[in-house]
């Protein structure tokens, strides 16, 4: 289980105030599919880099299964199973696919088990397998073989940040599909970033973030019909006047 306690995140400004992104946040996930939503600009990425360990948070504490993990580092909380996706996938010059799946799973993996990671995200393995993970990929491709790196490693905790974006060319369903088959795999929890309803339709908790709080959150069941009412475009695209 993941609890986030008290969480504060804030940044220097130029003129020497600093500007507060997320403010006495606090959050339990051990279901098995998380969603957490809200306007653009509400502190979702920052909690997601957070849990990961790419940012360290001002104020607050973070738990995973009951050991205060607060201060280690990315690889530490990697090692004790938390993977993390992010937005915009990082490209590797001079790493190939296949060793990018095999640094994942942590061990040389095979062609037919890469060409299997692959196949299950919508890409063909012969024409991936070889290739450097670099500018000659597009976004879309990189966000595939990003989510082909999680599904491989297997963790208790897998966060996405908004994994459908620039996958326009690969079915919801496909998606979908690959976060079961991990679900299955590791009976572990998988936390989504994200504001497309058909994301948040599966979700068993949403979260939804304004403002750096969390405004509620509760099950699929309780949240998301105001979320999908006159107001639900407004409030997931837009910024919470302060």
């Amino acid at each position: 289980m993941l609890e986030l306690s008290h969480i504060g995140f804030s940044v220097p400004t130029e003129n020497g105030r600093e500007k507060v992104i997320l403010d006495d946040l606090s959050l339990k996930i051990e279901e098995r599919f998380v969603a957490i939503t809200g306007p653009n600009g509400s502190g979702k990425s920052t909690l997601a880099k957070l849990i990961a360990g790419i940012l360290s948070p001002t104020e607050g504490k973070i738990f995973f299964n009951g050991e205060d993990i607060t201060g280690l580092s990315v690889t530490e909380r990697a090692r004790r199973g938390i993977s993390f996706a992010f937005q915009q996938p990082v490209r590797f010059k001079g790493i190939t696919v296949k060793d990018l799946l095999s640094l994942a799973t942590g061990r040389k993996s095979t062609v037919s088990e890469a060409c299997e990671y692959l196949s299950e995200v919508g890409l063909c393995a012969r024409d991936y397998i070889g290739r450097e993970v670099n500018a000659s990929l597009s976004g879309g491709e990189l966000k595939r073989i990003e989510i082909a790196t999680v599904l491989a490693r297997g963790t208790a905790l897998s966060v996405f940040d908004e994994p459908e974006a620039g996958i326009d060319l690969w079915s919801f369903q496909n998606l979908i599909s690959v976060f079961e088959k991990m679900y299955r795999r590791t009976r572990g929890s998988i936390v989504i970033i994200s504001h497309q309803e058909r994301i948040l339709r599966i979700a068993d908790k949403i979260a939804v973030v304004v403002n750096g709080k969390i405004d509620r959150a509760g099950t699929r069941e309780e949240i998301l019909p105001s979320l999908i009412g006159a107001n639900a475009c407004a409030m997931l695209t837009k910024t919470k006047e302060a």
